[in-house]
């Protein structure tokens, strides 16, 4: 009998530490159920029994609102029916589901989570409840579309950007060769943007960007895709223009018109009414068409034809600007080459003075031409623009300078050359170089040749760029004994003003004054008047482009006697030139 009641006190004992371990557990547990992620707890009919904490902060509802409910309360409609009914074939075959669920807060706010769904069996193996854990996902989905909108969207206006566009536009180009349709790209620019920044400030310039966004979205159709490309510079993708070609450049054009009065409209810019215009330019594409970044290089190359045709302006691309384009870049390629590999020589057209009645050659103006090794000589006039725009002016300039000072420095010593002046036109990217001055000196000394032959000759426009920084370094070579003839006078803004602080030496009428001196009063009365100028400044005069003795004695009338033109000569390489000042070109009349 003892010994059955000690049996059976040893087993309670071992009952109340399973039951002190199992209560434990159970505690650790309800630790972890209200303390850690969200979660609900329903039976196998989908009720809920239980919610913690965390649940109830993560969906807005109290305890008591959600028990005895089913999760379809939290539904956003996000999901179709098809989705819930995979979710319960996933828990019914593997007792366990887990994936992104859009559901509804009890505000109506329509959030992502991440949730856990876990089947739990009893004994039998019968699933008595379901337990669901839950991660919000809200902040990381508004990270990733911070992330997004900064990939692929403009951060000043909030319009898709160049990435975006391109993805766009593929995206058109694939519809239009299925559907067998053609869009369109428009591409444009604002006119003279830079004046407005340089004259109203940046801000105001980024408020004109936003207008004009604003504009450009509210004139497009809704399939429209309107994008920055950064700068002034925009794009619209235009997908659908209808099957027949002539009918899509119809609508294409008519919707560049509409953003042409939209844009012209005035808008208000810090306070105050501006008023400007843009430069457009259009490609159609089909099935055929060439990839985004081809028709991007297209519709870019256009819209800059319709900028160097004026402004406010529309231009279609075609197969001729391509050909043209091509031909550009072939060139610039083959000029960067020929600068490198001296293919350069330099020509020069006399300048005469007239004194005592005689005529004598005082120097000449270099002219610089491109022996092409296949087109052969090249003159000026199709490379120096292409020199410009490609930023090859400045190691263009620098060849041109350094022979022009190598020529000066081959004359010294010989007779009816040493007494000689060089004229050398010098582009405003050169010029404005901080180092412009010492390489000018450089060069003098390498070659030897006599600082006072060398004349430099500098337009007006340049003189406007940068008037202190243009003063200071011809003040710097004057010194040294460099002159500075002022070129093309009167046809710029020919301030007085920037006119008298120069160290000048000459001044330059304009042939276009001179070509109709004899038949234009106009022409007459401003050539008379630079020499009226010259004379008063204790100047130079001389007048370029005299092809006829009549227009010299008019000039010489004026009080001009210093001259460049056919009626004396035309440019002459290094060679005939010097035998023009040493026999047949000195102290002569020209015979014609």
């Amino acid at each position: 009998m003892l010994k059955d009641i000690f049996e059976c006190r040893k087993r309670l004992q071992a009952t109340q530490v399973e039951l002190d371990s199992l209560q434990s557990q159970l505690r650790v547990a309800e630790a972890v159920f209200q303390h850690t992620q969200p979660a609900m707890v329903t039976d196998a009919r989908a009720r809920i029994q239980r919610v913690n904490e965390e649940f109830c902060l993560l969906m807005g509802y109290r305890p008591e609102e959600m028990l005895g409910q089913t999760p379809r309360m939290f539904r956003s409609h996000h999901h179709d029916q098809a989705f819930y009914d995979q979710m319960v074939a996933t828990i019914r075959a593997t007792g366990h589901w887990a994936g992104e669920v859009w559901d509804r807060r009890k505000s109506g706010e329509i959030f992502p989570k991440w949730m856990s769904i876990t089947a739990v069996p009893d004994a039998t193996g019968e699933v008595t409840h379901m337990v669901a854990c839950y991660t919000d996902l809200s902040g990381q989905k508004h990270a990733q579309q911070q992330i997004h909108q900064l990939a692929f969207y403009d951060v000043l206006t909030g319009l898709p950007n160049r990435t975006l566009l391109r993805e766009r536009l593929q995206q058109a180009q694939t519809e239009a060769a299925r559907h067998g349709r053609w869009g369109a790209l428009l591409m444009l620019d604002w006119d003279d943007f830079k004046s407005l920044n340089d004259s109203m400030g940046h801000p105001q310039g980024d408020e004109l960007l936003r207008h004009i966004a604003t504009r450009l979205t509210a004139t497009m159709p809704p399939d429209a895709t309107v994008a920055r490309l950064g700068g002034d510079e925009y794009a619209i993708v235009l997908p659908q223009l209808g099957h027949e070609q002539t009918w899509a450049a119809t609508q294409a054009e008519t919707l560049a018109e509409r953003v042409r009065r939209a844009l012209a409209a005035p808008c208000q810019v810090a306070g105050t009414d501006y008023q400007g215009s843009a430069s457009q330019g259009l490609v159609l594409f089909a099935g055929r068409s060439p990839d985004a970044d081809a028709l991007l290089k297209q519709a870019e190359l256009a819209m800059y034809q319709a900028k160097q045709a004026g402004r406010g302006l529309l231009h279609f691309f075609d197969d001729a600007l391509e050909r043209q384009l091509i031909d550009r870049m072939r060139m610039e390629r083959a000029l960067r080459t020929g600068i490198a590999r001296d293919e350069l020589l330099l020509h020069y057209q006399p300048q005469i003075a007239l004194t005592d009645g005689a005529f004598r050659v005082m120097g000449a103006e270099t002219l610089v031409r491109w022996q092409h090794p296949v087109r052969g000589l090249i003159g000026p006039g199709l490379f120096i623009p292409l020199a410009e725009e490609t930023g090859l002016i400045g190691a263009l300039g620098q060849w041109v300078l350094r022979a022009a000072c190598e020529q000066l420095g081959h004359w010294r010593g010989q007779p009816g050359l040493d007494r000689l002046t060089l004229a050398v036109n010098v582009s405003a990217a050169q010029f404005l170089s901080p180092d412009f001055a010492a390489q000018v000196l450089a060069f003098l000394q390498e070659h030897g040749a006599p600082p006072e032959r060398l004349k430099l000759e500098l337009t007006e426009s340049l003189l406007m760029d940068n008037t202190e920084g243009v003063i200071a370094a011809m003040t710097t070579l004057q010194a040294k004994g460099v002159r500075f003839s002022l070129d093309d006078f009167g046809t710029g803004y020919s301030s007085l003003q920037y006119l008298k602080r120069l160290p000048l030496y000459q001044l330059k009428i304009d042939q276009s004054f001179v070509h109709d001196l004899e038949s234009d009063p106009n022409d007459a009365a401003i050539a008379s008047a630079v020499a009226a100028l010259a004379r008063s400044l204790g100047l130079e005069v001389i007048a370029e482009g005299v092809e006829t003795q009549a227009q010299q004695r008019m000039l010489a009338e004026m009080g001009c006697h210093v001259y460049q033109g056919y009626w004396f000569s035309r440019p002459l390489p290094p060679e005939a030139f010097e035998t023009y000042c040493t026999t047949t070109g000195v102290a002569q009349l020209p015979t014609h």
